[in-house]
């Protein structure tokens, strides 16, 4: 009698720390998934402000509370200093290359990164470059603030042969250091942020970017699978701890 009784209360403080644990992860996916709307929210209004001017865009010091925001710039493209990432996709595209040039801000010595499009890739010869349009001069770019391109699973870096022989970076990279490639290139190159540029389609790019993928979805499906194991917790201990041994009584 008393091993029954202790093995009860054993089973039934499992119970309870299984029941709260799973309870407390549950809620705790549910604050995630507000988190993310809240910052989903914080997204679609940077997008409604006023584009961030020249002045603007370089007095800016807190980087995360203007992410998003669209701004527009006038600059020198660096085209020989153009970056593709390799093995990129656009709304479930085909890989190709996001296109990715040094801007040279006018009237500063400041330069921003800027993600131009997306351009499909040679399937025949890997290392042949998409032909693209870079404006000469002056130019003005639209666009909004984003953080550096994701990094995707690198096996081995690229390199190429300059015509001297030198060994350097090739401008086919699976993923690009903005610190490594500023002290590559000695640009004054600010490394918090990119730009990446809106707009329709031209100079053969295709600009149509994804929205973040913060995944609110997920949470919401990770809390409802620790509430249910809780429910069913619940349910195991009422059978077993409580109908099955009146029934067995009976």
């Amino acid at each position: 009698m008393q091993q029954r009784r202790t093995r009860f209360w054993i089973v039934t403080l499992a119970a309870v720390l299984a029941f709260a644990t799973t309870i407390a992860l549950g809620r705790w996916q549910l604050s995630r998934a507000a988190q993310k709307e809240a910052l989903q929210a914080s997204i679609d209004a940077q997008k409604d402000f006023p584009p961030l001017d020249m002045a603007s865009f370089l007095a800016i010091e807190d980087v995360a509370s203007e992410m998003h925001r669209r701004v527009h710039l006038r600059g020198l493209w660096l085209a020989d200093r153009t970056v593709w990432l390799d093995n990129r996709q656009m709304h479930g595209s085909t890989p190709g290359f996001y296109v990715l040039t040094p801007l040279a801000l006018e009237g500063s010595q400041q330069t921003v990164m800027v993600q131009r499009g997306w351009v499909q890739r040679n399937f025949v010869d890997r290392s042949q470059l998409p032909a693209i349009t870079t404006p000469a001069g002056i130019v003005d770019v639209t666009g909004q603030i984003a953080p550096p391109p994701s990094r995707l699973l690198e096996l081995g870096g690229k390199t190429a042969v300059a015509e001297d022989g030198a060994s350097r970076s090739s401008p086919i990279r699976q993923n690009l250091d903005l610190d490594a490639f500023r002290a590559e290139t000695e640009l004054p190159l600010r490394i918090d942020l990119t730009l990446q540029q809106t707009g329709g389609a031209s100079e053969g790019l295709q600009r149509d970017w994804p929205a973040p993928a913060l995944g609110v979805e997920r949470h919401y499906g990770y809390a409802f699978q620790w509430f249910g194991l809780a429910l069913l917790v619940v349910i195991l201990y009422v059978w077993f701890q409580i109908i099955a041994p009146r029934r067995r009584a009976r």
